[in-house]
Formats: C-alpha cells, structure tokens, sequence
C-alpha cells in the first residue's frame, strides 16, 4: 500500500503530536514552521485531563515532571505583597490552578520534537504560501499542492494547520471566515531576573481598574511575569515594541506590589505581548486541509486548557486518519469527538477574564473576600469553592482507544 503523507504547519506542541501520532500508524510527516529554529522561550503551562492521558500514552509524562516549573501554588497578594489567599497545587489530573504538571511552553515543544525528529522531517524557516486541492478527493491520485514561501511546491495526502490563534495559514484554507472572538483582554509576558524575594508559588496581585500583576518561577532560575489589563481598544497588540512599553507604562504608572519591578524590566527583558480571544470556527475542515489546536479552538491562556487541547485534538485527529480511509469521514469524526470537549474548555466561568480583574474598588474587595472564604477552613462547606473556581473542565470527553498497529512505540 501507498504510504500515506501529511503536512503540519507549526513545531510547537499540536504539531509535533500529530506528527508523533500519524508516525506511529505509518504516515509519512513534514511538519514546516516559520520561525528558523524551535522555540525554546514561552510561559507556564498546564498539562491536565485528558491531556495528561494523552501525554501518558505517549511515554513523555515522566519527561513532562521532570521539566516541572516547580510551582507549589497560588497566592493572591494585596498592593504590599501581603498574602490574600494561597492554594496549594492539584493533586489529580486537572486540579487547581496550578496544576500538577506544570512546564515551560518551549520545553514542552522540545520534548515533543525530540520525540519525532528520526521519523518526521522538520523544515524551519519557511511558511505555507498556497493550497492548490487536486481531483475530485475519492481517489489516491487526489492531494493538496502547497506552496511555500522558500522551499518548492510539493503534494500531500492532507494538510493540518496546527498554528497559533491568528494562523495565517488557516486563511488560506478559510478565506473570509471571521475566526477570532476577542476578550478585550491583554497580557504581556516577560521573563526577568529572580530575586531572594521571590518564591514558587505563583503570585498574583488585582490592582483594580482591570488590571492585574503576576509572578511565577520556572526551572531555569529566572521568574515569569504579566503585565495583563482589560480594554476596549482593538489593535493594541500591532504596535511596536516602543508603542507596547509606552501604554504598559502608562496603565501601571500607579500599580504597587511588583508593577515597578517588572516595568523595570521592559528596558531589556525580552517581551510578547497578546490580545487574548478564543478561536471559534463552524468548521474545521476544508476539503483535504484541517485545524488542529490554537488555529482551530484556542481557549485563551485564561481556560488553562489550550495545551491539553492541543495534545488531546492530536491524538484523536490520528486516531480518526488511521481509522477511516477517507479523509472527510475522518475530519467529521475527528469534529463529532472533540467539538463537545471544546465547547465545555471555551465556555469560561460568567464575568471572565473581568472577574479577575476588577475595574472597581469595590470588585476588588469583593474578589478578595470570596478568595478568603475558597481558601479558609469554611471552603468544603460551600462546596468546595475553590475547586470549581479553579478547575477547568480538562477530564469532559471520553478519550477514545485508537489501535496502533504492533511495531508502533
């Protein structure tokens, strides 16, 4: 039989667990990405739920641990640094806000590159540039010609866009389908020196008017940081860096607690700055090409979902490619599985991200009286406050058993 082919756009982690899953069933993969080498940098995320079972299936869950941030939990901080309410980390699978597997973007990406790279071909700096679908799509003669931006035009069986939450390629394959509902909601990350001061727990400080400060560790010994605010303005996120710094200046001019500190920083720290929204599409198949992760159903770094998302969407887009010979069944049961799981990840608790950000004083007092009860003695009265505040729906879906043929990993 004809090996079958497939082209992943994107070397972060829905990508690379394509690639892991498909090669694992006798496809042959080409994962292409913009950026001229792997990623190392990015913020803390979690693996949870169904996520983490994936991640177990894979073998890797021990090499998640041990690139662990080391993140104990979380602490709410008034405007001195003083300690509001703490949380220690989950214990489970997808409990607490942080979460038991807690890891670097990047190292996550590295661990699943490293995972694929003898069976995979990785092209780095280049980009898809045009999707050309041949044939009718029943027979084996039929496949995607794409069009890179550098390398030369070459034909797959199927094409997964696996981007971020503004993938251009996706465009390409869905041309004038508005895909991104925005929060109104920014955040910008930065990674600055640690101090004797700082601990592992991720510490976060609502400073009123929608804005908020949040510090957490990592393992290389430096501290991730956010600058994050509400606003009704679009567009911030496409101004330079200059124009980035000057409003970040100007909203926590008078925030306490670390605002200074991390403000400091923005002379020379490196910075990504976002608009925060969720991917939300009709579809996510056209023809032979389909959207896997963030490009398909990003739930905003709010959900805490977005990673087991990714791993989870990998898994069972494989599983369905393996398991029907046509890709458009495939597609539609790769949909009819995780479009229920998607919708319980993006469905964020009422008020959010606003609830975490007050605008007033008084929001902000009451934030922190509801955090002071989640986290005192009363809190399994009430019914294990805490719990539902801080855990995202990461176990909802049925993860599916996809037979791998003998000689697979």
């Amino acid at each position: 039989m004809r090996t079958p082919t497939a082209l992943i756009s994107g070397a972060s982690i829905a990508g690379p667990a394509l690639a892991y899953w498909l090669n694992a069933r006798g496809w042959r993969t080409t994962v292409v990405e913009r950026f001229d080498a792997l990623r190392d940098d990015g913020q803390n995320i979690d693996v949870r739920g169904a996520g983490r079972e994936v991640a177990r299936r894979m073998g890797i869950e021990d090499a998640i641990r041990a690139a662990s941030t080391g993140e104990t939990g979380t602490e709410f901080v008034d405007a001195s640094g003083a300690a509001i309410a703490r949380f220690a980390a989950g214990t489970t699978d997808s409990g607490g806000a942080t979460a038991e597997l807690e890891i670097l973007r990047g190292q996550l990406s590295r661990i699943l590159v490293d995972r694929t790279a003898k069976d995979t071909e990785y092209v780095f700096g280049d980009r898809i540039t045009a999707l050309d679908e041949q044939g009718t799509g029943t027979g084996n003669e039929d496949g995607v010609t794409v069009s890179f931006a550098h390398g030369p035009a070459r034909t797959f069986d199927v094409v997964a866009v696996a981007e971020g939450l503004r993938s251009r390629t996706r465009s390409l394959a869905f041309p004038g389908t508005r895909a991104v509902h925005e929060l109104g909601f920014y955040i910008a990350y930065l990674t600055i020196p640690r101090t004797p001061a700082d601990t592992d727990l991720w510490r976060w400080h609502s400073a009123g008017r929608g804005r908020s400060v949040t510090l957490r560790p990592d393992n290389l010994g430096t501290i991730r940081a956010t600058l994050a605010f509400m606003s009704d303005v679009r567009g911030l996120d496409e101004l330079d860096r200059d124009g980035i710094v000057t409003v970040l200046r100007r909203t926590f001019a008078d925030v306490g607690w670390a605002a200074p500190r991390v403000l400091a920083a923005l002379d020379d720290a490196p910075l990504y700055f976002d608009a925060i929204g969720q991917a939300r599409m009709p579809s996510w198949s056209s023809g032979r090409t389909v959207l896997l992760g963030d490009a398909a159903y990003c739930s905003s770094p709010i959900s805490g979902m977005s990673t087991s998302l990714a791993l989870t969407g990998a898994y069972v887009l494989a599983g369905e490619l393996a398991a029907h010979p046509h890709h458009r069944t495939a597609f539609a049961r790769y949909e009819a599985v995780m479009r229920p799981y998607v919708d319980r990840a993006q469905k964020l608790p009422p008020g959010t991200p606003r609830i975490a950000n007050p605008r007033t004083r008084g929001g902000v007092v009451m934030m922190n009286t509801v955090l002071r009860v989640a986290a005192g003695p009363v809190a399994a009265r009430v019914g294990a406050l805490a719990s539902r505040l801080f855990t995202p729906a990461a176990e909802a879906i049925d993860l599916p058993d996809y037979p791998l043929p003998r000689t697979a990993p």
